[in-house]
């Protein structure tokens, strides 16, 4: 798992996530991003549940054409292969430029996570 997010993330990730829970208006940019390079999946994660640190939340797109916001499995994140059997990476030149609900809306209208 700590291939997928660094420790600096995770800082930032768990800050969210408490700040979460305080702020219902609260509407972080992304941390991370998160691919398949065979499979077409991508994760925009902003926040770790600080009682559940497997648990993370941001934007999911297996795809589909149906983005969406929701929780992820950071343990199962770390087992998914996608068709040439390549596991998930980390986007290391990933910098967020807008906030979640902006990644989410423009998400919607393209079908696919656009960044």
């Amino acid at each position: 798992m700590s291939a997928l997010i660094t420790d600096e993330q995770r800082f930032l990730l768990l800050a969210s996530g408490r700040e979460s829970l305080q702020n219902p208006d609260f509407d972080p940019t992304p941390v991370v991003k998160l691919f398949t390079p065979d499979a077409g999946a991508t994760w925009l994660l902003t926040e770790i549940d600080p009682d559940d640190h497997d648990h993370a939340f941001g934007l999911c797109d297996l795809g589909l054409g149906m983005p969406e916001l929701g929780w992820v499995s950071l343990r199962e994140l770390a087992t998914v292969r996608g068709r040439l059997c390549l596991p998930v990476e980390r986007d290391l030149h990933f910098r967020a430029e807008k906030r979640l609900s902006v990644y989410a809306r423009d998400a919607r209208r393209a079908g696919q996570i656009v960044v």
